[in-house]
């Protein structure tokens, strides 16, 4: 079984920075599978913002591409999401997923594995 947990989420003014960790434990070849970060607000429904494939390919959605920076960190199978100039529509509860394969997708049905959630608010 594995565990994900994520923490590093927080209450931040708009354009502000917040680094989101997520640490992956239990039986797992962690650098051998891709991994995700999901975002849901509320009233809506579950979205992709980033993946990153074991092999280091990136998506992201547009919404945050060029403000926010997928990583990890396998010796310490740890999955970073580095957000920068945040705007309140960023808003949400940010969740990191595990997917049993090598290639991270933006669907979220196809990961195994998901934390519990992190919690990130952003005022105007």
């Amino acid at each position: 079984q594995v565990q994900l947990v994520e923490s590093g989420g927080g209450l931040v003014q708009a354009g502000g920075s917040l680094r989101l960790s997520c640490a992956a434990s239990g039986r797992t070849s962690f650098s051998s599978y891709g991994m995700g970060w999901f975002r849901q607000a509320p009233g809506k429904e579950r979205e992709f913002v980033a993946a990153l494939w074991s092999g280091g390919r990136i998506y992201y959605t547009d919404s945050v591409q060029g403000r926010f920076t997928i990583s990890r960190d396998n010796a310490k199978n740890t999955v970073y999401l580095q957000m920068n100039s945040l705007k309140p529509e960023d808003t949400a509860v940010y969740y990191c997923a595990m997917k049993l394969g090598p290639i991270a997708t933006r669907i979220a049905n196809e990961y195994a594995y998901w934390g519990q959630g992190t919690q990130v608010t952003v005022s105007s």
